[in-house]
């Protein structure tokens, strides 16, 4: 009975412990439920996953330490890909902090370069993976040609995008703002140079500072250095060119260049143009030394480390953009006017301010990429050498063709003569004499010809040759012999005066300047002789008697001599008064003699006989007094208001068109 009593109770306990065992149980799986679910639900995925994988467990195995390799790059791309992005956040403002900024960009590339380097290798290293798998049938074909392709796409991504978009972009966006800074540097502290520097011209060269703070260069050549690293160097020479020849440009307008655009028919009035070709010589000048110079220097400052061809284009480009071409191309549109006396003087400007610059240029514009500059430059210079010695050269024929041409009718000194005079003496002046030998000794080079200095100085005496035969050609054209003296004297004594202690002068000798001035003096007396002096004679004392019967005899014939005395004075003077002498001193002379062989006799006369007529109360005979007369002969041979003229300069072949010389611009008159 006890026994049984114990057993019972044993029973009791196992039955509590299973209970609790139970509910501990019911608990637990109360709890696991939901995850029991989840792997449930996540058992169809997994099966679909692994079902590619057909192989044994020992080749499984096998597989792992493969799996191991590829993965490590792959996992080191990726964390190098994460640290990337992670300087995004380092990168400052390069205006405010130029080195960190470079800095963190060296960083960046050379993460970039990993990136580059190692995301082939990965790649190879998945690709023999799948050549593993594939080799040992560890997964179905399906599954193989799946990862193949995945493959495939990542090896054209990545050549086709070269490793740039490796950083998402960033180190393209790092670069554009080194541009953007790279142009605010040259943007704020390029400045166009004062127009006050054109006042320090001079004949000295002048050595143009640096437009840019030395600082500012410096911070210039390190961003180039690492966008040129980059492959942006296109970039940013267009960036410094389209900044500097815009500064260029601004400091040119301030000039008022506008007459650099000047057309052909503009340039035809040589004279109204003369001012804008001493200008356009400065302003060149100006540009050259001040501007260009200053440039030259910049790029190479700049440029230097990329070598010779890179800098020295961009000088190129930042001259012509500028607007420095049309300097060459309005000598050359000059060049192209029509003939003209006073063109061979400006021609002759041109070339000296050319040969002045001929080292800047040379220095400048000498490289290949200048190439424009310099053709532009040889065609000026040959066109200015050609028609400059042109010119000279059919000087004479033009002196010679003035021939057929009528005299001046008031006797004076021609158009042609006054400057001619003037021309030689210019051409001979220390301004234009070596200008003009240097120029006839290229052009006679280019002929292979000898030119020798004797050559200049003997054109110019055949000029002055064919102005003496022009002279006796036009003289022996007036129907008055008189008129002919009057011209015949003023034009020696022009020769003369205008001549002596000129270099001219000096060339054609003394002999030659006292002959004219002998040919003055016998024509002047031959005018006297054949006109004023024929006068007194008029004036007869002969039959006049005073005394007694004769008395009324002597009105008679005083009345009739001073009538025909008065009528020959008033016919010669009326004449006369429309011939001119532009030399004062020759037209004071000249009058002087009148009035000494005509005004005592007159005078004498009148004192003696002049009561027979006066007392009548009439001035019909008296009509002039020896004051008046004297007053009258004072005012002849003077010039009249001055008109504008020309002469004009023809040649048969049409070459030499028609060209102006205003003798109130070539001539001083006295």
């Amino acid at each position: 009975m006890e026994r049984g009593v114990e057993h019972l109770i044993s029973a009791r306990k196992s039955l509590r412990v299973n209970l609790e065992k139970s509910k501990a149980l019911g608990l637990s799986l109360e709890k696991d439920g939901p995850r029991l679910v989840e792997i449930n639900q996540r058992l169809p995925s997994l099966e679909a996953a692994i079902r590619p994988i057909r192989a044994q467990s020992d080749a499984l195995v096998a597989v792992v330490g493969h799996i191991n390799r590829a993965v490590l790059p792959a996992t080191a791309v990726l964390k190098v890909f994460d640290a990337i992005h992670g300087l995004e956040k380092s990168l400052s403002d390069p205006e405010s902090d130029l080195p960190g900024y470079l800095s963190v960009l060296k960083r960046l590339k050379e993460a970039l370069r990993f990136l580059g380097e190692n995301c082939d290798m990965a790649i190879q290293w998945l690709a023999d993976i799948v050549k593993y798998l594939e080799d040992h049938s560890v997964a179905d074909g399906k599954f193989i040609s799946s990862l193949k392709e995945v493959l495939t796409s990542l090896r054209e991504l990545h050549r086709a995008e070269d490793g740039v978009r490796l950083d998402g972009g960033l180190l393209e966006v790092a670069l554009d703002r080194m541009e953007s800074e790279f142009r605010r540097l040259l943007t704020e502290n390029s400045v166009p140079l004062p127009m006050s520097t054109l006042d320090l011209l001079g004949e000295q060269a002048c050595i143009a500072p640096s437009p840019l703070p030395v600082a500012i260069i410096k911070k210039l050549q390190t961003i180039l250095g690492r966008l040129v690293a980059n492959n942006r160097l296109e970039n940013c020479v267009e960036i410094y060119v389209e900044v500097r020849s815009c500064i260029v440009r601004a400091s040119l307008q301030a000039l008022n260049l506008d007459y650099l655009e000047i057309s052909v028919s503009e340039f035809n009035d040589v004279q109204s143009i003369e001012g804008r070709i001493d200008h356009w010589g400065k302003h060149l000048e100006f540009a050259v030394k001040h501007l260009l110079e200053a440039e030259y220097k910049l790029c190479n400052d700049v440029f230097e480390r990329l070598g010779l061809d890179v800098w020295t284009g961009c000088f190129a480009k930042i001259a012509a953009q500028a607007g420095m071409l049309a300097f060459l191309q309005f000598g050359k549109t000059f060049t192209e006017s029509k003939k003209d006396p006073f063109k061979m003087l400006k021609l002759l400007d041109i070339f000296a301010c050319l040969n002045k610059l001929r080292l800047d240029f040379n220095r400048l514009f000498g490289g290949a990429a200048c190439a424009e500059f310099q053709k532009l430059t040889r065609d000026l210079i040959k066109r200015v050498i050609d028609g400059a010695s042109e010119l000279f050269w059919e000087l004479q024929v033009q002196v010679e063709l003035q021939r057929q041409m009528p005299p001046p009718p008031d006797g004076s000194v021609p158009k042609l003569i006054i400057f001619i005079t003037d021309y030689c003496n210019k051409l001979l002046g220390d301004n234009y004499k070596p200008i003009l030998t240097q120029v006839l000794g290229i052009e006679r080079s280019w002929k292979r010809e000898i030119f020798q200095e004797r050559l200049l100085f003997d054109e110019l005496l055949n000029i002055m040759g064919a102005v003496q035969l022009n002279l006796e050609t036009w003289s022996k054209r007036y129907n008055d012999d008189t008129l002919s003296c009057i011209f015949l004297m003023n034009n020696h004594w022009h020769l003369y005066t205008h001549l002596k202690g000129t270099k001219l002068g000096v060339l054609l000798g003394d002999a030659w300047l006292r002959e004219h001035e002998q040919y003055k003096d016998y024509y002047s007396a031959v005018f006297l002789r054949e006109s004023w002096a024929k006068l007194p004679a008029l004036l007869s004392r002969e039959g006049l008697i005073l005394f007694s019967g004769g008395r009324a005899t002597a009105r008679d014939l005083v009345k009739k001599r001073l009538k025909a005395f008065n009528e020959a004075f008033d016919d010669m003077y009326k004449k006369q008064s429309n011939w001119v002498m532009l030399d004062k001193e020759l037209r004071e002379k000249t009058c002087q003699l009148i009035i000494q062989a005509i005004v005592p006799v007159y005078r004498s006369y009148m004192q003696n006989y002049g009561p027979l007529v006066e007392q009548e109360g009439s001035s019909k005979y008296a009509k002039y007094t020896a004051q008046s007369l004297e007053k009258m002969l004072n005012s002849l041979f003077v010039p009249k208001p001055a008109r504008h003229g020309s002469f004009k300069v023809r040649v048969p072949s049409g070459k030499f068109n028609n060209s102006v010389a205003d003798q109130n611009q070539t001539a001083i008159v006295k």
